[in-house]
């Protein structure tokens, strides 16, 4: 049964998350790594300073253990690289699964923190809306597809004004999004919101921005496992029936009466 955060006081939650804005840098990494339409995976790489958790203590701790929970719950796995440090893989294997794996893995993060703080209605945490969409067209031998992020930190930056104890929350909170796959991606700005990303290869990397609206929008191909799959098939086939009839005899002239007759005598 999964455990759930012990109930605060709002303000102790308040404290804590400023704690964590001035203690120590917190990098999180998330990147979508994809072999073709049919196969991926979700990688996230989260690791927290030392001064933090020598502040914050067991709540970290807590933290770091949900999401190890969440991604068993997902049929992923996890690398635990120190305490302070984790990397988290969450397979999937079509752009529905990536969808509803990425939207619940995120979304269950938010409900976490809301249920510990349920009795409390002026409760003063930070929400963080997270949707990811991929919209898929399949061409035979190659798959187009639309990658569209959004994810609101606004909150990050009411909190630090509101306290008058932050700056620059992007000096501190060093968030990423990746994305990887076979033949690159385009990167699509159509709003004001969109990022610029730094291009590595095949992979495209986001800084976002705490405080802001982040926006990515993207589109890139696949191979189609799939319509490869049933080229090889028709290839093979065709393959067989030019050499039945090219290069070999005529069935209806070997097993011919004539033939027959021919090969008793």
């Amino acid at each position: 049964m999964n455990r759930v955060f012990p109930k605060r006081n709002p303000i102790l939650w308040l404290v804590l998350l400023t704690s964590l804005l001035l203690t120590g840098c917190v990098n999180y990494d998330v990147g979508l790594n994809f072999d073709n339409s049919n196969s991926g995976e979700l990688v996230q790489h989260i690791k927290l300073g030392e001064r933090l958790t020598s502040f914050s203590g067991d709540s970290v701790y807590e933290w770091l253990n949900s999401i190890e929970r969440r991604a068993r719950k997902l049929e992923g796995k996890t690398q635990r690289v120190s305490q302070e440090e984790i990397i988290v893989t969450i397979p999937f294997s079509s752009g529905r699964e990536l969808q509803e794996k990425f939207n619940e893995f995120f979304s269950s993060r938010a409900n976490q923190l809301s249920e510990s703080v349920q009795s409390q209605s002026d409760s003063e945490l930070p929400k963080i809306e997270s949707n990811v969409l991929l919209e898929q067209n399949n061409f035979l031998l190659l798959v187009r597809n639309r990658l569209i992020y959004d994810l609101d930190l606004r909150s990050l930056s009411l909190i630090a004004s509101k306290g008058n104890v932050l700056a620059n929350a992007g000096s501190i909170l060093n968030l990423e999004f990746s994305l990887k796959t076979p033949w690159g991606a385009k990167n699509i700005q159509l709003t004001e919101t969109a990022i610029e990303p730094e291009k590595n290869g095949n992979r495209l990397v986001w800084k976002l921005q705490p405080g802001e609206l982040n926006h990515i929008e993207t589109v890139f191909w696949l191979p189609s496992p799939l319509g490869i799959g049933a080229l090889l098939i028709i290839l093979f086939v065709w393959g067989g029936l030019y050499l039945r009839y090219n290069f070999m005899p005529d069935p209806r002239i070997q097993f011919s009466p004539k033939a027959a007759t021919a090969q008793e005598q």
